[in-house]
């Protein structure tokens, strides 16, 4: 049997109020929140561990309450709420009647292990745009990157218009965070180029040959990348531009760079 709350002053709803909207109470209690189904499914495949499994049972199905039960940790804690409940919780327009309390991992670029020979990882450096870090992600999962890394994070990464945005993708890639200077010592360590996007003796990105072990760095449209990634950049690479402006969305800006590599790789 799994138990219901049917009151909106019941400790757990407040403490997941809490969690949706303070990244203090995230860090300190090192849990987040994920809502809906295919988010939560693909951070149980992601090796997440949920705390507590809530759901609606007037907007999900049994079938899909079945799944997670199988696929969960055995000690996860399925409860009932109500659609009143659900509503208030529910970050998202559309409804999908479950969200669950996760433990966070570690994301240190220090517990990041390099599985692969040539490795290829996208760098972004002080996003901070939920949206933008959202879409880095979609783009790093639809080329099946080796790794992102997020240098000097600006917003943590467990909040909920990142999850949204990501549309689960924050589960599904290999992720890591740290200090500038930590993630080029990593780079150096492991004999990884660095590629960076940026104006400043620059090449066409084309042009450059990405079959080696490489790292594509993408910093913001206003500030651009830190002199300390120029300064220990293998080539710093731009795409050249025909319009009037030549600013364009870092997420795109990377989806394009990290495509080349992966053409170059024969995908």
């Amino acid at each position: 049997m799994h138990k219901n709350i049917t009151s909106f002053h019941n400790p757990l709803i407040k403490q997941i109020v809490l969690l949706q909207e303070k990244s203090r109470e995230r860090r300190k209690t090192n849990l987040f929140i994920i809502e809906g189904f295919r988010e939560i499914s693909l951070a149980i495949k992601g090796g997440y561990i949920l705390k507590t499994l809530l759901f609606c049972s007037e907007i999900i199905s049994e079938e899909e309450i079945f799944t997670l039960k199988e696929s969960a940790n055995s000690e996860t804690e399925f409860i009932e709420i109500t659609s009143e409940i659900y509503e208030k919780l529910a970050y998202r327009g559309s409804t999908e009647g479950v969200l669950a309390i996760t433990h966070t991992k570690d994301l240190s670029i220090l517990n990041l292990k390099q599985e692969t020979k040539n490795p290829l990882i996208l760098i972004a450096e002080a996003p901070e745009k939920p949206g933008n870090i959202g879409a880095l992600l979609r783009t790093a999962d639809a080329a099946n990157v080796d790794a992102v890394i997020i240098a000097n994070p600006k917003t943590d990464l467990y909040n909920p218009n990142i999850i949204r945005s990501s549309v689960g993708c924050l589960f599904t890639n290999t992720i890591a965070t740290g200090s500038t200077s930590e993630i080029i010592s990593f780079l150096k360590q492991n004999s990884i180029n660095i590629y960076c996007a940026a104006l400043q003796a620059s090449v066409p990105y084309h042009t450059c040959d990405f079959n080696e072990s490489t790292a594509i760095v993408v910093g913001t449209e206003a500030t651009g990348l830190s002199e300390e990634w120029l300064k220990n950049s293998t080539q710093n690479i731009i795409i050249p531009m025909q319009g009037e402006i030549d600013s364009m969305n870092v997420s795109v800006a990377a989806g394009i760079l990290i495509f080349e590599a992966k053409r170059q790789r024969g995908f």
